[in-house]
């Protein structure tokens, strides 16, 4: 399993920034190889992706959700990772967005884009698009959900 830590300053409140993070069927719009995230409901997702040619879907759990702090999910199927998107106010007009996945790559392409470093690179990338995206928009979210989703208890 590989782990991917990435960061990026957004021009933007941390409200909108988070509100941003929720809406995932925007997110082909800013991530490479995304083809479509469908919302099943609060806290599972359907997504289509594409690596080096191959298409794969899987199902995603929201695993916690906190307001203007954090979003962490698991898979469910298909390529196993989890991850978690935190948001931290710099000042009133200013986040980090920091994104933390782990990895189990699935098969040779995957494997093959972990060892040559495309897998950390797509990230940096999508935060960076992130970033672009929301500060084209002038820091407007293009919707938001607030609730809670806690952490299952073991």
């Amino acid at each position: 399993m590989s782990t991917i830590t990435k960061s990026v300053d957004v021009d933007a409140d941390v409200t909108s920034v988070y509100n941003q993070w929720t809406q995932f069927a925007e997110f082909p719009r800013f991530m490479e190889g995304v083809d479509r995230i469908e919302q099943l409901d609060d806290t599972h997702t359907r997504w289509t992706v594409s690596i080096a040619g191959v298409t794969r879907e899987f199902d995603a759990t929201i695993t916690e959700q906190h307001p203007d702090e954090r979003v962490a999910w698991r898979s469910d199927s298909g390529p196993n990772h989890a991850g978690v998107v935190t948001v931290h106010r710099l000042d009133a007009a200013h986040t980090r967005v920091t994104v933390q996945m782990d990895i189990d790559p699935d098969g040779f392409v995957e494997n093959v884009a972990d060892k040559l470093g495309i897998l950390d690179r797509r990230v940096q990338g999508d935060l960076d698009r992130f970033k672009t995206f929301i500060e084209n928009r002038n820091g407007a979210e293009t919707g938001g959900w607030r609730g809670d989703v806690d952490h299952p208890r073991p």
